[in-house]
């Protein structure tokens, strides 16, 4: 996706990005990767952000109880604001950022289960610093999203909220935005 930078800055309001991913030989894939502001203040402003969204990411950092338990109230925010066509939650995986570090402020068995009982799709642990499993958890995302435009928006099996094992995942070429 982007490279890791030690000078941290906190998102204000929103940070907008484009990404182009050459996803086979015959398809591109265009991507508008929209990250809100985790501040409690901003969910006003949520409905603005989700509009028209296909898929979402929430992330967590595992070193910080807090941040875990926020997860929950923003899949509330995206499910309420938020629906397919057909009415279902747009697919929606957890991750569980800064793996590298320890130790973790909460379990796997406690990410599974929160996972499940918030019907996220799945989820898994990344690093962006030391770019665990970023692109493979994107391309986790746009193969649930393709695969729900192929069948003409058709979610009936939502997601499990598994662990999502991306060690043997191989990745499509992301391209220069």
């Amino acid at each position: 996706m982007s490279s890791y930078s030690p000078q941290w800055r906190t998102t204000l309001h929103v940070d907008f990005a484009l990404k182009v991913v050459q996803w086979s030989e015959s398809e591109t894939v265009r991507l508008q990767l929209w990250d809100i502001a985790g501040q409690e203040r901003f969910t006003s402003m949520t409905r603005l952000y989700y509009r028209e969204a296909s898929a979402c990411i929430i992330m967590f950092d595992v070193t910080s109880v807090s941040t875990f338990t926020s997860c929950g109230k923003w899949k509330q925010d995206l499910d309420s604001k938020l629906k397919l066509p057909d009415g279902s939650p747009v697919p929606c995986l957890l991750l569980a950022n800064k793996c590298d570090l320890s130790p973790w402020a909460v379990t796997r068995e406690e990410i599974d289960h929160f996972s499940k009982e918030n019907a996220f799709t799945g989820w898994t642990e990344t690093s962006v610093k030391e770019n665990k499993n970023v692109n493979e958890s994107m391309r986790v995302l746009i193969e649930k999203m393709m695969s729900m435009s192929l069948n003409d928006g058709d979610s009936s099996v939502p997601g499990r909220g598994d662990y999502i094992n991306l060690k043997d995942a191989s990745t499509p070429n992301w391209g220069c935005c």
